[in-house]
């Protein structure tokens, strides 16, 4: 019978229907391939998906409100437009409820009595304010600020009849001047 040494290696016979081993050298290649195959694939997708255009779904810049006689005396808040739409008999505004300092959404106060206020060369009587609730801005009824950090006025916008059934339109890419009013 023969000796073995240390240094000597014996291959054991592999069970009958089993794989062998992997060898470390496997290991190791199959590791290489994976990490040169892993950013090619990256720079790969990449690249394919630099030929798709990267599109911006915003809601639309002009959009129908609803009929006139929707809108009662007064001012009434449209949530989902963040717009104060304002009616004064047969003339209609709309202005923005978006505070020009960080964006929030600023909130009508209805003062218990009126009051003077006086707007550079303007004299008027208000009778409703606009606060924010985010960092104290405010405005008067017209939309000017007069307190904290709101750089302007609150925006106001175009607004339009329908020819084919009569309702109201905002284009809110189109601001105005605070004296626009939309007469029916």
């Amino acid at each position: 019978m023969k000796s073995l040494k240390l240094s000597d290696e014996v291959a054991l016979p592999a069970p009958p229907g089993d794989r062998p081993l992997p060898t470390r050298r496997t290991l190791l290649d199959k590791l290489g391939i994976t990490a040169i195959l892993v950013p090619v694939v990256g720079l790969g997708y990449g690249f394919l998906r630099s030929l798709v255009p990267n599109v911006l779904y915003e809601p639309p810049r002009r959009f129908k409100i609803g009929s006139p006689g929707r809108f009662p005396e007064g001012a009434t808040y449209l949530e989902d437009s963040r717009l104060f739409i304002f009616r004064d008999q047969r003339t209609f505004q709309a202005m923005s409820a978006v505070c020009t300092h960080l964006g929030c959404t600023v909130r009508m106060v209805t003062l218990n009595q009126p009051q003077t206020v006086e707007a550079g060369s303007r004299r008027f009587e208000e009778q409703r304010e606009f606060h924010c609730p985010c960092h104290g801005s405010k405005y008067y009824g017209d939309g000017t600020n007069y307190a904290g950090p709101a750089p302007r006025p609150l925006a106001r916008y175009r607004l339009d009849v329908t020819a084919d059934d009569g309702q109201l339109i905002v284009d809110v890419s189109q601001p105005v001047d605070r004296n626009f009013r939309l007469t029916i």
